[in-house]
């Protein structure tokens, strides 16, 4: 038996994706909760793992030829687990190259315009003293609802986001379509979005690797939590 990757994580749609490929892929790992809320991101020992302070990341003990090796972001993460077990990467280049395509497009789009969604809709409003910014609440959800779409077109000839197969790239994109009502965003005129949702969350692997730890999520509501995880002075 292979010996367990360490995770460094909290149940974020960032976190998921490495929990839920894990469970996909039917590799071992140890959980290392990094609580975002607490400040654990910006501990000298988890900076030496991810210099840019965001979680997640992990350690393999048997990474190439043999040797450890520590990886951050997400998005590389799953490549480099996709690559270690040939798997969810499709069988061909061509379809390395398209799961490659939707998975950055996850990392430079879904992903920040989400969050910033999130962000602007949910917790700016609390703060102290409130944030609450009708632009920047429009611009996000707008430009959320933007990729939703994009991404429903993708899906109206393709039973997955790189075609014909589950890939890294459906997992990435997941976790953050997933929580759409929170972005204020509606399926109503995505039929093909919903049916892939769904698809999606009926995998055992991905209803186990998105409850890991789940009772620790949403504890940021006070504002010493928020102060910590958006680093306000």
């Amino acid at each position: 038996m292979a010996d367990p990757i360490d995770l460094y994580y909290w149940p974020t749609p960032n976190g998921w994706k490495i929990t839920i490929a894990l469970e996909e892929m039917g590799l071992p790992y140890n959980l290392h909760l990094i609580d975002i809320g607490a400040g654990d991101q910006f501990k000298p020992e988890f900076l030496t793992l991810s210099p840019n302070n965001r979680m997640p990341a992990i350690i393999d003990p048997e990474g190439p030829d043999g040797a450890p090796i520590s990886l951050f972001e997400s998005g590389a993460i799953l490549q480099y687990l996709a690559r270690k077990t040939g798997q969810f990467y499709g069988e061909t280049e061509r379809d390395r190259i398209t799961v490659d395509q939707w998975l950055m497009w996850q990392m430079g789009g879904v992903g920040p315009m989400a969050g910033q969604a999130h962000h602007f809709l949910k917790y700016a409003p609390n703060m102290d003293p409130p944030n609450d910014l009708p632009y920047a609440k429009d611009r996000y959800r707008n430009e959320t609802g933007r990729l939703y779409r994009v991404l429903d077109t993708r899906l109206t000839d393709n039973e997955y986001v790189a075609g014909g197969f589950y890939s890294i790239a459906d997992m990435a994109i997941w976790t953050w379509a997933s929580l759409w009502e929170g972005q204020q965003q509606t399926l109503d005129d995505k039929p093909h979005m919903a049916r892939w949702l769904e698809t999606i969350a009926a995998r055992p692997a991905v209803e186990k690797g998105r409850s890991v730890a789940i009772e620790k999520r949403n504890q940021f509501r006070d504002k010493g939590a928020q102060q910590r995880l958006f680093k306000q002075k």
